[in-house]
């Protein structure tokens, strides 16, 4: 807890507004003696959950130093954003007026929160667990459509009901478990310990496709990447330049002009795509060259689909797995219609025919990378989420071929214990510091 600086008994402020040029700045202030603070700054406490319009003073007893008129809104807790009391004032934006009014909550007792600790100590009161939390901070970073959605579900507990609702139907398996171990001389039927295997064999199955969603949800979250690749003067740089809508890459009809990775993001059908412009592949002395290329075939590995282009005289011998093959410059040349059983999609980025084809194409393979599971169930958004599954996962597999219940029913606690953690309910002190130091402070 050192690292956020946290502590309960403090009250805490931020600035909840962005700092660029706005009309007005909201101020967030929380903690125990929020009330007393906002007597200091203000004379008198509004009713709760109401705006009202009040003036701000660096003292309000002496009514000395006029700092600014704003609206105030009161929230007494446990109803409130982090389960505790606190107010918020609306303020005019000017960088002078958030200043005066900071220095004025630190006279009156509050500190300057650190990064995350708002919804820190929502986790901590109970308004919210560890996922719905990262929900939150997704919610604030989200920049796409579908980064939104996502988000959003998450924070409205759509993965934490699902993790929550596995906890519960492990309780009752190992109710049934316990039963098996306290009373082993009473001849409980065989059905029993029937039914606890077929019922971990079936959570532990609901569990493995929860995982193997393809990276979906952390791909909505994170975005797509597509690797651009070819020979040289395959028209890499200007098929970039035409899905991006930028010149941003050099294009030249000499070969070798791109030498590193280019990386340009965009929007496609709600989903941040990143397109990766990469070196020419061919054998080379030029060092410089040559690291290009090398860079080049990292980024075909890491990404999450390759567009692998070439001119009409010049088809690819191999072709990378999974790739979609572009056929470039049909305006001067026939380009196959399949290659190695591969179709191709043929273009001239000169003509511009084919483009529309090849960017309904690229839409529709966003939206099969990013697809919501058939099943209905949210997907997962974090590396985090998909290692504590798995955990899960595994201690249900040793459970259900346990011979002895003893051991059985400690490897269905271990379970329920690594979905505690996901949610916050067990063991997670090591994480809190990692998790909510990702936040932005205000938040």
């Amino acid at each position: 807890m050192a690292a956020l600086g946290y502590q309960a008994e403090d009250t805490i402020f931020a600035l909840s507004t962005g700092i660029e040029r706005a009309a007005i700045a909201v101020l967030r202030v929380s903690g125990a003696g929020s009330r007393d603070i906002l007597l200091q700054v203000c004379g008198k406490v509004p009713d709760a959950r109401k705006a009202v319009l009040r003036k701000i003073w660096n003292n309000a007893s002496a009514q000395d130093d006029l700092l600014d008129e704003a609206l105030v809104l009161w929230f007494p807790g446990p109803r409130s954003y982090t389960g505790e009391d606190g107010f918020e004032l609306h303020l005019h934006a000017g960088p002078a007026i958030i200043r005066a009014v900071s220095e004025a909550l630190v006279n009156a007792g509050a500190r300057p929160a650190e990064p995350g600790e708002f919804t820190r100590r929502a986790f901590v009161n109970g308004r919210m667990d560890l996922v719905e939390a990262e929900g939150i901070a997704d919610l604030v970073a989200a920049e796409t459509d579908g980064q939104r959605k996502l988000a959003l579900a998450q924070a409205d507990g759509a993965l934490s009901h699902l993790y929550s609702g596995w906890s519960e139907r492990l309780k009752k398996i190992l109710a049934f478990q316990e039963a098996l171990i306290d009373f082993p001389d009473e001849d409980l039927p065989p059905e029993v310990e029937d039914g606890i295997n077929q019922e971990i064999q079936k959570l532990q199955s609901e569990m493995q496709q929860h995982i193997a969603d393809g990276e979906h949800g952390e791909r909505i979250r994170q975005g797509v990447v597509f690797a651009i690749t070819g020979p040289p003067n395959a028209g890499k740089s200007s098929l970039l330049n035409w899905l991006t809508g930028r010149d941003t890459a050099i294009v030249s009809s000499k070969a070798g002009t791109t030498r590193d990775a280019l990386e340009v993001a965009c929007i496609l059908a709600g989903i941040k795509v990143t397109f990766v412009d990469t070196a020419g592949l061919r054998e080379t002395d030029d060092e410089i060259e040559a690291e290009g290329v090398r860079r080049a075939l990292f980024h075909v590995k890491q990404a999450d689909c390759v567009l692998q282009m070439f001119p009409a005289n010049e088809p690819p011998d191999d072709v990378f797995p999974g790739a979609v093959l572009i056929g470039n410059k049909a305006d001067i040349g026939e380009i196959p219609k399949t290659i190695q059983g591969n179709p191709v999609l043929a273009i001239s980025l000169k003509t511009g025919s084919g483009l529309p084809e090849l960017y309904a194409f690229l839409k529709r393979k966003v939206e099969e990378l990013t697809a919501a599971s058939t099943s209905g169930a949210p997907l997962l958004t974090r590396a985090r989420h998909k290692a504590g599954v798995q955990e899960a996962v595994q201690c249900l597999q040793a459970a259900w071929q346990q011979d002895w219940p003893e051991l059985r029913g400690e490897e269905l606690r271990l379970a329920m214990r690594a979905l505690g953690r996901l949610t916050g309910h067990v063991g997670v002190e090591d994480l809190l510091d990692t998790i909510f130091g990702q936040f932005c402070i205000g938040k």
